[in-house]
């Protein structure tokens, strides 16, 4: 089963008035459990699909189908209950709330989600473990490395258990050994969870953990790999 599908999607910026072709008509399928990254350099589209993909940015042209669900003509709410029920996101930012804790940073979508007390407590304190943070969930981001702030967006988009990760140059802010230690953390949830992640990036590093590229170039696809 496709978790995702573009058929041709386009997206143009406009810019001083002048029209940027970020994508020019790209046709991806991502299967339930696949390991994906979307290969290219600044400015080749890859973190545009992404967050297309991701509804985090609506298409000139074309379609997208999460779980096969047609996205184009959702309304602004259902945008926003289909991110936070089937899709978590992590970023090279890190994107962490700097006046929570480590613990209420993995634990506010599931607030938003309406989980039970004491079911946030146990879903939030296991995804913390998980990740290799025990002890360290009363911890403000600043306190924590690189590392570690990354480890708990990781631990947060995968709390609510969503069917499709997305991750946006996840190793860019990392040195090589930590950025190691995230792809083997996500590996690793990959194969025992069976989340589907899909990447962005041009580190050689995640290319080389990734099952399957596409590499992208001026807005179209052009090539792909399998291993």
């Amino acid at each position: 089963m496709n978790v995702v599908e573009t058929k041709n999607l386009v997206k143009d910026y406009v810019t001083n008035s002048i029209v940027v072709n970020a994508l020019r008509g790209v046709n991806v399928e991502i299967k339930k459990g696949e390991f994906t990254a979307i290969v290219g350099p600044s400015g080749s589209g890859k973190s545009t699909l992404l967050h297309l993909i991701g509804c985090l940015d609506t298409p000139t042209d074309g379609d997208i189908l999460i779980n096969n669900k047609q996205v184009k003509g959702l309304k602004k709410n259902d945008l926003a209950f289909l991110r936070r029920d089937k899709i978590g996101f992590i970023f090279q930012a890190y994107n962490l709330i700097p006046v929570l804790t480590a613990y209420e940073n993995v634990s506010f979508p599931l607030t938003l989600l309406g989980y039970k007390t004491k079911d946030i407590r146990d879903i939030s304190m296991n995804a913390l473990k998980e990740v290799g943070l025990e002890g360290m969930e009363n911890r403000r981001p600043k306190e924590l490395s690189g590392g570690q702030q990354q480890r708990i967006a990781i631990a947060r988009a995968l709390a609510k258990k969503p069917e499709l990760i997305l991750a946006d140059e996840p190793t860019a802010n990392l040195d090589s050994t930590t950025g190691t230690e995230i792809l083997e953390l996500m590996l690793k949830l990959n194969k025992t969870e069976n989340t589907t992640f899909i990447f962005s990036t041009h580190d050689k590093m995640v290319m080389d953990y990734a099952r399957r590229l596409i590499f992208i170039r001026d807005g179209l696809i052009q090539k792909e790999e399998r291993k």
